[in-house]
């Protein structure tokens, strides 16, 4: 770059430009033949932009995934691969149940207020996430501690049965719950910086005309899980505590199949327990005899309606209802919006390309209905509740066709795919 003549002084600054190589997307224009698996010479091949793309994916998924405490250690990490298989089938899926986790914190926040400690200090999101993660136990006998659950704390402080200006003896430090927490600050670095590089690569490809891989559309959808992520979880993870504890007995929600049902624990703990009082309460009131010496068949019927369900999803009800609600279902299309991005990009075929458009359109209508249902349960309620049943399942097949036709896509690709922009360095004068 020339300046100008006569300047007597400039001041310099190091930027970068991008410029296309020589053999750029016209020389593509005169051969329109598709490609398949592509070396890593003379531009990017098809290995790296896979590695990129799951890597990028993997950073997305694995960073947000915030294992709870479980009476086995094995299988609380088992436990772990299993949502992280569905993070990756079902990212909306992940980022919805973590805004509700975060409304049950924020909620047992505001309910606890009103106790403060000796400096004036009330409790804060991060000792609510503590206790939502079942970290917070109390001893029963010589070997066996008992899990305390966010309510019956919440009930423990309004009885008088414990003070918050002694939350230190219960190791509710701020300090004593980041030292147990499993966080690497330099991980955490690590992820921002290669989220931020590819993002930054997708942009600049979309600059310079350049299309992008569907792999490289699926990658993007994951960033909004990451970024969410980001923004609602306090700084720690997995807790590095004893597992040693009796859990009262929720096999249930231990188990492979709750993974994927859309209830956070403490919230359906709550609701079980409610639950659980009404039936009782409703146990003890007196069966009425009618004229003939029988008993009323209504308060019998009113008892047997409280058996087990399986329940697919359970939205928070003041989550629900509130004005974030909308902005949520929005959010939550967000992921299949995204791969919208590859709308224009060549497919092996002419099928697989409206495959891939049909299924992207599927995994947002499915997941706003299936997010309209306050509560879905495995049972035949008529055919508008069988829709709330469906609605999930057509997510999931449209997310597992789209997977499968971003690696499809790889035998036979658009060539511009694999052209790339060089970075030279050069100096800008300001006069």
């Amino acid at each position: 770059m020339a300046t100008a003549a006569g300047t007597a002084s400039a001041t310099s600054f190091i930027s970068a430009t991008f410029t296309t190589p020589a053999n750029s997307t016209e020389s593509f224009a005169q051969n329109a033949t598709m490609v398949g698996w592509m070396r890593e010479s003379g531009g990017r091949g098809t290995l790296t932009l896979i590695t990129t793309c799951l890597l990028t994916m993997f950073i997305c998924t694995w960073v947000v995934i915030h294992r709870r405490v479980y009476r086995s250690n094995s299988m609380g990490q088992w436990h772990k691969a299993a949502i992280f298989l569905k993070a990756i089938v079902a990212p909306e899926f992940i980022a919805v149940e973590g805004l509700q986790e975060w409304s049950q914190a924020k909620k047992m926040v505001a309910q606890c207020a009103e106790y403060r400690d000796d400096e004036g200090e009330s409790m804060e999101l991060i000792h609510a996430f503590y206790i939502s993660m079942l970290a917070l136990r109390y001893r029963v006998g010589k070997n066996t501690s008992r899990v305390i659950w966010p309510n019956q704390y919440i009930w423990l402080l309004r009885n008088g049965f414990i003070e918050w200006r002694n939350h230190a003896e219960w190791g509710l430090l701020r300090r004593d719950i980041e030292d147990k927490s499993n966080t690497d600050g330099f991980a955490k670095a690590t992820a921002l910086v290669q989220v931020f590089w590819f993002v930054a690569q997708c942009i600049m490809r979309s600059t310079y005309d350049l299309p992008l891989a569907p792999l490289e559309s699926m990658a993007i959808s994951y960033i909004p899980l990451f970024a969410h992520d980001r923004f609602q979880r306090e700084e720690f993870e997995d807790l590095a505590i004893s597992s040693d504890f009796d859990d009262e007995g929720l096999d249930r929600q231990n188990s492979w199949g709750n993974i994927w049902a859309l209830t956070p624990r403490v919230f359906e703990k709550e609701y079980n327990d409610a639950r659980k009082a009404e039936r009782l309460e409703r146990q003890a009131q007196p069966m009425v005899s009618d004229s003939k010496g029988g008993f009323n068949v209504t308060v019998v019927s009113d008892i047997a309606v409280y058996k087990e369900e399986r329940v697919v999803a359970h939205w928070d009800p003041d989550f629900y209802g509130s004005w974030l609600w909308p902005l949520i279902c929005l959010f939550g299309a967000s992921f299949g919006a995204l791969h919208l991005i590859s709308w224009e990009t060549h497919f092996p075929t002419l099928t697989e390309l409206w495959l891939w458009r049909a299924s992207a359109i599927a995994s947002i209508v499915s997941l706003l209905v299936f997010m309209h249902y306050p509560r879905v349960v495995l049972k035949w309620g008529g055919p508008v509740t069988m829709l709330s049943i469906i609605s999930p399942a057509i997510y999931l097949l449209s997310r597992i066709i789209m997977i499968a036709g971003a690696i499809a896509a790889f035998r036979r690709a658009d060539p511009a795919l694999y052209e790339t922009y060089v970075v030279s360095d050069y100096w800008i004068h300001i006069l």
